[in-house]
């Protein structure tokens, strides 16, 4: 009788002590839902993830086929708009490089026959919601811009992976703004330290990744 007393207790506290974990976690808006799996192919990646969209001071590479004297580089002014050969304040803030390509053949088919435009984007200088941003206890804690079928492995990757005092596994990566923000758990140990490939989770423009200090 003893013996099962002190198990019961055990229970008992166990199941408190997880009841004021999460009880804390959902008063500091940290809450305990875990995202899914990254997609498992990169095609699969692509149809998920949206599209980069360009911003005020991204750096262009615009390649007109067959018209090398109509390709050229240039930089996305502040408000948004750029000028090219034979295209004239033309709006590409807020676009996918897709898209502008698409309206730049638009005016040059007044120009040229059957025109064929591709745009890259060389250089990001992209705006917040287009950036995933990592704080705390990264090894280079930066604003990384978005690029379709980024994973946190990729993002972990560029920051020069955790320092020696990171909780990786209570990190935390917060999605959208107010009413709407939602926040998740990472197991950044497990994928980096354990190369747990399932802890790998895709990203979105405008997700922040918060690192704490594991405890002393």
């Amino acid at each position: 009788m003893t013996m099962i007393k002190i198990n019961d207790t055990i229970r008992a506290a166990a199941a408190l002590a997880a009841a004021l974990t999460l009880a804390a976690c959902n008063t500091l808006g940290l809450g305990g839902e875990q995202l899914q799996a990254a997609p498992s192919t990169a095609s699969d990646a692509a149809q998920t993830a949206p599209d980069y969209l360009i911003g005020p001071l991204d750096q262009l590479e615009i390649f007109v086929w067959r018209a090398p004297e109509l390709s050229t580089n240039v930089t996305v002014r502040p408000d948004g708009r750029i000028s090219t050969p034979l295209v004239e304040d033309m709006v590409a803030a807020g676009k996918t490089p897709s898209a502008l390509a698409n309206d730049l053949e638009g005016v040059l088919r007044e120009y040229v026959r059957t025109p064929e435009v591709t745009v890259i984007v060389s250089n990001f200088s992209s705006t917040y919601d287009q950036q995933v941003r990592v704080l705390g206890e990264a090894q280079k804690p930066i604003a990384l811009p978005y690029q379709a079928g980024m994973t946190v492995l990729d993002v972990m990757v560029s920051v020069g992976g955790l320092t020696e005092f990171a909780a990786g596994n209570r990190a935390v990566l917060i999605r959208g703004q107010g009413e709407d923000r939602q926040s998740y758990r990472l197991r950044l140990n497990d994928l980096l330290r354990k190369g747990n490939i399932s802890a790998n989770v895709p990203v979105l423009p405008g997700d922040v990744i918060l690192i704490p200090e594991s405890a002393l």
